[in-house]
């Protein structure tokens, strides 16, 4: 089957995020990855330095990903944190506080990284439109008042 799409002339403004199947699959293996590597190099029980690998994981797959990316994300990495890096590893539990408030510190990492790429990828966006729109309208120095 053929997909038409149009070409556009020049860069666009803002990037297109990655899929979310894609950032949920890199989620489970940088999960899996980081869990593992933590009770290597330090051990099992240590879950407070797992979490903070998996919030900048989790902040991290945020730059590329949308904001409906980030529930799935949070719990991906959540998931690995509670059955490997809490003993008994292997075991899955609930312990309404600890849970509760993993799963808040890496929804909020998710959406964190999420926003700042979007905020970042506005900016630089608005950049270069002014950039182009002051070249175009014969102002002279081509830069924009606000950079």
């Amino acid at each position: 089957m053929v997909e038409w799409v149009s070409l556009r002339a020049g860069a666009r403004p803002v990037p297109q995020p990655v899929s979310t199947t894609l950032v949920w699959s890199a989620a489970f293996a940088g999960s899996l990855l980081l869990v593992a590597v933590v009770n290597a190099l330090i051990g099992p029980g240590r879950p407070v330095l797992a979490l903070a690998v998996l919030s900048v994981l989790a902040s991290l797959l945020g730059w590329c990903a949308r904001f409906a990316a980030a529930p799935g994300t949070a719990v991906l990495c959540w998931l690995f944190l509670n059955g490997f890096a809490v003993p008994p590893a292997g075991t899955l539990s609930w312990s309404v506080q600890r849970d509760t408030l993993w799963l808040v510190c890496l929804l909020t990492a998710a959406l964190t990284g999420t926003t700042l790429a979007r905020l970042g990828h506005a900016r630089a966006a608005y950049r270069r439109l002014a950039v182009v729109r002051a070249a175009g309208s014969g102002e002279s120095g081509g830069e924009s008042r606000w950079g």
